[in-house]
């Protein structure tokens, strides 16, 4: 008999399942569907939905771990030019130590190669998400992120990724978190690092995540689902302010810096300055290790400045040098993040130096390229190419709400869902996961 809502169909009793386990592959087979009282009246996308659901929970419920190991259920996906395991909030410990031994353990390490997990050996690739249903009225999904550092044993929350975020909508709706509309569908994303939302509009014809698109992201070798991302209230997200010294213009050290957080703390800086061309690949300033020394004593001084406190081992704020634009963008970017060059650039990085771009008297302005107009579009240049950023400003503000709106389009693409092996010396078990 047909449900009356499709919530009663999600809510109806599974009384009979034909499931069967492949053993050699050990993937589960539907051989039919779930039970004979599968409501009539869902669609074919909605019956997989609702199928989908109940074996991912049989899968979490019943799949014995492996001889000393701990299953714990995953997706891979790449968000812009950055990589991120994600996880639902269920599924990881409560407890932030365990968490915390868990998530390293995932993408393996302290050795480089981390040859025992699935990180890359980079920062842009040791990322991690953990998602929920929102804990705010004006929000639909709580999103924290944890930038991994296997080197140092350590787990940072300390700043938001506009990369990984991007890839936290398909992933809501590929776990079954939200459900899709058609043929787009709107989410509100909580920012739990800082507390800030953003809107993230993306393509779902029938229901689906659109993974083909002719959207190219600098830095991504593949296509994916386009994402528009529109932040709407970041400023200040970390240091508690656009301009965190109180100026638009600060020296130490005998070098003129800005330091901003539009998004994320960044301090900028002219590349002339520290006798580069601000062209270089990150390899070559990599290498230099003068170069990299200088910024980070600048970084420890100027943290406690920028309402940070000790950034010894904090990720924040990234050092950004800039130049002149060579590829007719808005300005050319290197950003170190802090200790490494970035292959390309950060979403919320980015929006920040554009619009330091756009103050007067900052550090780029006069070597930045600015458009006329209230709505602007601009691209920021970086060793992988450029970041076009849509911005809404208003001319007449304070520089504190001169930037009314800052937007993106990225793309994400899932590469893998599943369940990540972790050793059972972690003294933890999947019923003691909880909240953020």
């Amino acid at each position: 008999m047909p449900c009356a809502s499709k919530a009663s169909c999600r809510a109806a009793t599974i009384r009979r399942a034909d499931l069967k386990t492949n053993t050699r592959r050990k993937t589960l087979v539907i051989s039919e569907p779930i039970d004979d009282t599968t409501p009539v009246s869902m669609t074919d996308q909605e019956k997989f939905s609702w199928r989908h659901r109940y074996v991912a929970s049989w899968i979490r419920h019943h799949e014995p771990m492996t001889s000393k190991q701990i299953s714990i259920p995953c997706a891979v996906l790449r968000g812009g030019s950055s990589r991120a395991v994600y996880f639902l909030n269920d599924d990881v410990p409560e407890n932030t130590r365990l968490r915390d031994r868990m998530l390293l353990a995932v993408v393996g390490g302290p050795d480089a190669l981390q040859v025992d997990g699935i990180g890359g050996g980079h920062p842009l690739n040791n990322k991690a998400a953990i998602i929920s249903t929102s804990s705010r009225d004006d929000a639909d999904l709580d999103y924290l992120f944890l930038q991994l550092v296997p080197a140092e044993g350590k787990v940072r929350t300390d700043q938001n990724c506009g990369n990984v975020l991007v890839g936290v909508g398909p992933f809501a709706i590929e776990t079954g978190l939200i459900e899709a509309a058609a043929p787009r569908t709107t989410i509100r994303v909580h920012m739990v690092n800082s507390g800030n939302i953003c809107e993230l509009t993306f393509e779902t014809p029938e229901g689906q995540v659109k993974y083909e698109d002719d959207t190219a992201v600098n830095g991504a070798s593949h296509g994916g689902a386009s994402v528009i991302c529109d932040f709407l209230d970041v400023a200040g997200s970390a240091c508690g302010s656009l301009l965190p010294t109180g100026s638009v213009l600060d020296e130490i050290d005998g070098v003129s810096v800005t330091c901003i957080d539009n998004g994320m703390p960044v301090v900028i800086l002219r590349a002339e300055d520290f006798d580069v061309a601000g062209d270089e690949t990150p390899e070559e300033l990599d290498a230099n290790a003068a170069l990299k020394q200088r910024l980070e004593a600048l970084r420890l001084k100027l943290g406690p400045l920028m309402h940070l406190g000790d950034v010894v081992d904090m990720t924040v704020p990234k050092m950004c040098l800039v130049s002149a634009p060579r590829h007719g963008g808005l300005i050319s970017t290197r950003t170190f993040i802090p200790h490494v060059c970035h292959r390309s650039v950060g979403i919320l990085g980015a929006i920040t130096v554009a619009t330091a771009c756009l103050l007067p008297g900052s550090v780029c302005r006069d070597i930045a390229v600015v458009p006329d107009g209230n709505e602007i579009a601009v691209s920021v240049e970086h060793p992988s190419g450029s970041l076009a950023i849509r911005l809404v400003v208003d001319e007449s503000a304070t520089a504190e709400e001169r930037i009314k709106r800052a937007g993106v389009v990225r793309t994400a693409r899932l590469i893998m869902r599943g369940q990540a092996y972790v050793p059972t010396s972690l003294s933890w078990r999947p019923e003691q996961a909880g909240s953020i």
